[in-house]
């Protein structure tokens, strides 16, 4: 039955039509876009873990930064050790040097004296955004992972060093409670018994004695600076080697959410360009649908 009325005709091309025009709009925002999630109502379950690891993702970005401060503080105090053990053998050398007969003491104890007051030199301008590594004593951190458990809950995991002053075994200098320089602690200032420390003692008055001690507690004092200084280097590395994971991590999380997210545009567009086909066949068929009615009118004609 033909119905001037109601063409179900049309009716039925024009369902497809709205159904091909929302299909393509889907494709085409993809395509635009390039996600294949990209709002909660596109899939709700991926767009929520999606949101998530990017935000942690933006976390191990902090993580990494974090990491490169704590680089620089430790190679700041390297550099301080490895000064230190620089100048502090050039005193072993002094030393020696005094024991020779007829040399002038007193003369050597001047240099010996310029080269104590580098180390404290050194010491005082070891300091990296406010924070001194080879002075006072103290548990120094560096920020080292952003950490999701299976609970969900998040934490920030720190690499500790332990600056320990009072067994004379990790920092140049120890600090008073004011925040100023103990010369009188610390691998430099901890006192040797009778010849006093490598940043005190005084040979103008050492007979061969004293000079022996001194050249024994300088040799000490050389022995735990390099046991420093190869704990700073041992905790550099690490560093290092935990800001290459946290990176490989973040490159990781970014492939994993684009798994989830990301749209396959070879797929899409395929897709688009049979959409756009049938888009064009339904108006096609639309518009032979609503010209039927016009047949009608051949019926009254003479």
């Amino acid at each position: 039955m033909t119905s001037i009325l109601t063409n179900v005709a049309a009716m039925s091309a024009l369902q497809t039509l709205r159904s091909i025009n929302g299909s393509l709009e889907s494709t085409q925002n993809r395509v635009s876009s390039g996600y294949r999630v990209a709002e909660a109502k596109d899939n709700a379950a991926y767009w929520s873990i999606a949101t998530t690891m990017r935000s942690d993702n933006k976390a191990l970005s902090a993580v990494s930064d974090a990491l490169g401060l704590g680089a620089a503080k430790v190679d700041t105090a390297y550099s301080a050790m490895d000064s230190a053990i620089d100048i502090v053998s050039d005193i072993k050398a002094k030393i020696v040097a005094a024991t020779e007969k007829g040399v002038d003491k007193a003369k050597i104890q001047d240099e010996i004296a310029q080269l104590q007051q580098q180390l404290l030199s050194v010491a005082q301008s070891a300091s990296f955004s406010g924070e001194n590594w080879v002075a006072g004593n103290t548990t120094k951190s560096v920020v080292s992972s952003f950490v999701r458990n299976a609970g969900g809950a998040v934490s920030v995991q720190t690499t500790e060093y332990v600056l320990d002053a009072s067994t004379n075994g990790n920092v140049l200098f120890g600090m008073t409670t004011s925040g100023a320089i103990d010369t009188a602690t610390g691998i430099i200032g901890t006192s040797s018994g009778s010849v006093g420390s490598i940043f005190s003692m005084n040979i103008n008055s050492f007979g061969q004695t004293d000079i022996n001690l001194a050249l024994t507690a300088v040799e000490a004092g050389l022995s735990a600076l390099t046991k420093a200084a190869s704990q700073l280097g041992s905790i550099s590395t690490r560093i290092d080697l935990q800001d290459s994971f946290v990176s490989n991590l973040s490159d990781s999380i970014d492939s994993g959410v684009g798994r989830l997210v990301d749209a396959d545009m070879e797929e899409e567009s395929s897709k688009l360009t049979a959409l756009q086909t049938q888009q064009q066949l339904a108006i096609q068929s639309l518009s032979i649908a609503n010209s039927s009615a016009q047949n009608v009118l051949t019926l009254f004609k003479n």
